[in-house]
């Protein structure tokens, strides 16, 4: 028999404390990107998916790259590396390798996040792929697969090249998987010094500006080159909140560092978390085709916490939407619907809502009570229009 849905919304109003629009926030970096990593709200975006020069902040996906072959078991954090010529004769911040050198892997690390060493990079893609021009390859398939679609790796430093470009928004989503993905090489971005070797006392410290003002920043990157300016690659945890930003552009080191401390403070005291509605709340109630209940109850499936500006004081109104009548079978917490909450000035919440209990596939009677609904809805329906 033919099934007619619709999509059907229902408007509710959500009983809670609630917003009024805050300022937004004006950025001095050319392009940013601010995310809630906590709750996965992005609460700032300026030319986010424009692909810009990211100098040594794209020596994030050299590291993904390493970690990833760590947790495979390619190498360990003891492997050792050689150090070609061509690693050896990299200009910019080094780590003053040498072809004698044989640095471990976990030297390697830290001599890309605190030292921002051009050689180590390119030592640690020869050690992977053979050659720097294989290992950009791989970058590159490896960034379609995460969905960095607005990114391209001409090498492994950030070297400066006409075919090396990255998003704001891919850089965050990659600072944002280094951080899930892999916790047990994370502390090392918030490792202030590494003074490999004594070689290179001058540039042993931590490029991070962040890292020493007890905000809770503990990562992640740098990066200038003159046609890039300046730019970073952050994360800070303060209480259960944790936030990724990037900003790029600045004029100088004093104005990135001070615009990056304004994006800390600005996400951690414009917005706050709160729960706005109770687990196993019931919102609304869906016809069931050929079941043997006629309806369900909508429920939320857990608390919903959201991230809201902090003067947020009115209450909030929500969308429900699903493709109705829900057909049976039906299983007691399956997802049939979703709740849609906006926000004044972030993007809208969208939350499944689930069935409050199971409905079996009817038998005849129900098969035709509900056959006959829908029957009388439709010719209705035809004489309305007729009219």
């Amino acid at each position: 028999m033919f099934r007619l849905t619709r999509l059907i919304t229902a408007v509710i109003a959500l009983m809670l404390v609630g917003t009024a629009a805050q300022a937004a926030f004006e950025t001095r970096a050319r392009a940013a990107y601010v995310l809630d990593l906590t709750t996965g709200t992005v609460l700032l975006e300026k030319d986010a998916d424009t692909p810009l020069p990211p100098a040594s902040m794209s020596k994030l996906m050299t590291l993904n790259m390493l970690f990833e072959a760590l947790k495979d078991g390619r190498v360990t954090l003891d492997t050792r590396f050689g150090v070609s010529t061509k690693a050896k004769s990299m200009g910019g911040s080094t780590m003053f390798l040498n072809e004698t050198d044989r640095p471990t892997v976990e030297e390697l690390i830290q001599g890309i996040i605190v030292l921002s060493g051009n050689d180590a990079c390119v030592v640690v893609a020869e050690g992977l792929a053979g050659s720097e021009d294989a290992f950009a390859r791989l970058m590159n398939d490896r960034a379609r697969a995460l969905g960095m679609d607005n990114s391209t790796f001409a090498n492994a430093s950030g070297w400066p090249n006409p075919n090396h470009r990255l998003s704001m928004r891919d850089l965050g989503t990659l600072a944002a998987r280094l951080i899930t993905e892999f916790p047990e090489y994370y502390g090392y971005f918030g490792q202030a010094e590494f003074p490999f070797d004594g070689r290179a006392p001058q540039n042993r410290f931590n490029r991070n500006p962040l890292l020493k003002l007890g905000i809770g920043a503990d990562g992640l990157k740098t990066g200038h080159t003159q046609e890039a300016g300046y730019g970073l690659v952050g994360s800070a945890l303060q209480g259960t909140r944790r936030i990724v930003f990037v900003i790029t552009g600045l004029n100088s080191e004093a104005e990135r560092a001070q615009e990056a401390e304004r994006v800390v403070n600005w996400a951690f005291r414009q917005f706050v978390e709160k729960k706005v509605i109770d687990k196993d709340t019931e919102l609304a109630r869906a016809d069931v085709w050929m079941g043997d209940h006629q309806e369900i109850a909508l429920l939320t499936p857990e608390d919903i916490t959201l991230l809201l500006p902090a003067t947020q004081r009115e209450a909030l109104s929500g969308t429900i939407e699903y493709r109705g009548p829900l057909e049976a079978p039906i299983s007691a917490g399956d997802a049939v619907a979703e709740l849609i909450i906006a926000r004044d000035g972030l993007p809208e919440a969208r939350v499944p809502l689930v069935a409050d209990r199971d409905v079996a596939r009817g038998g005849f009677l129900p098969r035709l009570r509900t056959a006959t609904q829908v029957l009388l809805r439709d010719v209705i329906g035809r004489s309305e229009l007729l009219n």
